[in-house]
């Protein structure tokens, strides 16, 4: 097997910075990373990796699990893959809900949004929601979409989510221990991250650029030029009106780039970007967005013969004060590499049983959410170890050779490479039976905590 001591090292200091149960800790993180038939948590039990301790060891494993989030860093810092095509670091920030509609006696339950098969409900559910900030690597056409997960905190129903994830990527890029302190860094993000509390909150951070999609209804303004002559008064900041949705408001744009791009199943297609450079949005006394001139962005992909791929363009806003270091196509491929944060969450979901654990502490599930992550990272680092165990119908895809492997096959694998790289872990030693409660103890009910439901407040 070739040598590659990372998931060997990354263990070993993992397992020297776990203080209450340490051996069945790390036991849970081999299991659930060698996992590929349970489909609840307490199944992890009967996993080989989890042999000779009990159900209930699981769930002391997940209570003793503390771990500060700034260790956690400090441990992955050494394995983060540094970017080689592009010149900037790149980060992916979103929010992923928990669904726990029934748990009666869980804190802070509230509405959040969850995607519904029937369109004519309303896409929300009650649980809890989670920010997540990944890192996004560089992959060749046809790679498994891997990331590396970097944060992850619950939302509070008083807290607004994505200032929470503003919050989260301040912390990771002024953390001096790791390498975004001071080179360039991109993060990208849906519709709902192109507010303005969120892209004022971080433009304290000189080394990050921001890039967001937009609605096509949005308004924004030219900066405003002046004739010259002297003025009384507040001085004018917005010049003329830009509307996404009315065309005849645009002026011409300050650049336009065209370049062709081949998909992996050999399509070709065109894609025509459009930038408007120091454009404007509206701001307010507490947000002055008059200060964060940001590049307007257009893309529209067509085919060869010039129809148009998507219904409507894609709009995006490049908002930091590096902004001119982006060339117009980095811009257009950093925000094609957002959907794997995506795939990452499905896979937490299925496969790493992230919103599968039921606990009525709402402490317990931030520190399971904190544990599939690094589950994920074991995986990630067991990458160039791993051998490709197909399925029966899976034996003659020609992929299966010639891809790197996805994150489901590294953890059909993993069993194995624990079994031949061993673990820090000591074996489990039975203590013999606990006495457990006196006979006629009675528990009193837990305290049940009604739904919290926000009004539509001004961030």
């Amino acid at each position: 097997m070739k040598h590659h001591p990372s998931l060997a090292q990354f263990q070993e200091q993992l397992y020297s910075h776990l203080d209450n149960r340490a051996n069945a800790v790390m036991a849970l993180t081999n299991a659930l990373s060698g996992n590929t038939y349970a489909r609840s948590v307490v199944e992890l039990s009967l996993n080989p990796l989890f042999e000779g301790r009990h159900y209930s060891d699981l769930y002391k494993a997940i209570n003793a699990f503390v771990l500060p989030e700034e260790v956690q860093w400090h441990l992955m810092a050494p394995f983060l893959p540094r970017p080689q095509k592009w010149p900037f670091w790149l980060l992916g920030v979103d929010v992923v809900p928990h669904p726990r509609p029934y748990a009666a006696t869980l804190e802070d339950r509230g509405l959040v949004y969850r995607p519904q098969v029937i369109t004519s409900n309303k896409p929300i559910t009650i649980g809890h929601a989670y920010s997540t900030v990944v890192l996004l690597t560089e992959r060749l056409p046809g790679d498994p979409p891997w990331v590396v997960p970097l944060s992850v905190r619950r939302v509070a129903s008083h807290q607004d989510r994505e200032l929470v994830g503003a919050e989260q990527v301040q912390s990771l890029l002024t953390d001096k221990h790791l390498p975004f302190h001071q080179d360039l860094c991109v993060e990208v993000g849906d519709s709902s991250y192109s507010k303005r509390a969120y892209l004022a909150t971080h433009r304290a951070l000189p080394n990050l650029v921001t890039i967001t999609r937009l609605r096509s209804n949005r308004v924004f303004y030219r900066a405003y030029a002046g004739d010259g002559a002297p003025r009384k008064g507040h001085p004018r900041w917005y010049g003329d009106r830009f509307a996404l949705g009315e065309p005849e408001t645009w002026h011409p744009p300050d650049e336009e780039a065209t370049f062709s791009t081949e998909t992996t199943r050999g399509r070709t297609y065109r894609v025509h970007i459009q930038a408007w450079r120091n454009m404007l949005m509206r701001g307010t006394r507490d947000f002055p967005m008059q200060r964060y001139p940001f590049t307007l962005v257009r893309i529209e992909v067509t085919t060869e013969d010039g129809i148009p791929l998507h219904r409507r363009p894609l709009w995006l806003l490049v908002m930091g004060v590096r902004r001119e270091e982006l060339s117009l196509r980095e811009i257009y491929e950093a925000y094609l590499r957002r959907p794997d944060q995506e795939h990452y969450h499905r896979f937490s979901k299925q496969r790493l049983l992230a919103t599968t654990y039921q606990t009525p502490d709402a402490r317990r599930e931030e520190q399971w959410w904190r544990l599939t992550q690094i589950v994920y990272f074991q995986l990630w680092l067991a990458r160039p170890l791993t051998r490709s165990l197909p399925r029966p119908w899976e034996r003659y895809l020609p992929h299966r050779k010639e891809r790197p492997p996805s994150p489901s096959l590294v953890q059909r694998d993993f069993s194995r490479l624990i079994r031949q790289l061993g673990t820090p872990a000591r074996a489990a030693k039975p203590r013999g039976k606990s006495p457990g409660r006196a006979r006629g103890t009675r528990l009193p009910p837990r305290k049940r905590h009604p739904v919290v439901r926000k009004t539509l407040q001004r961030a």
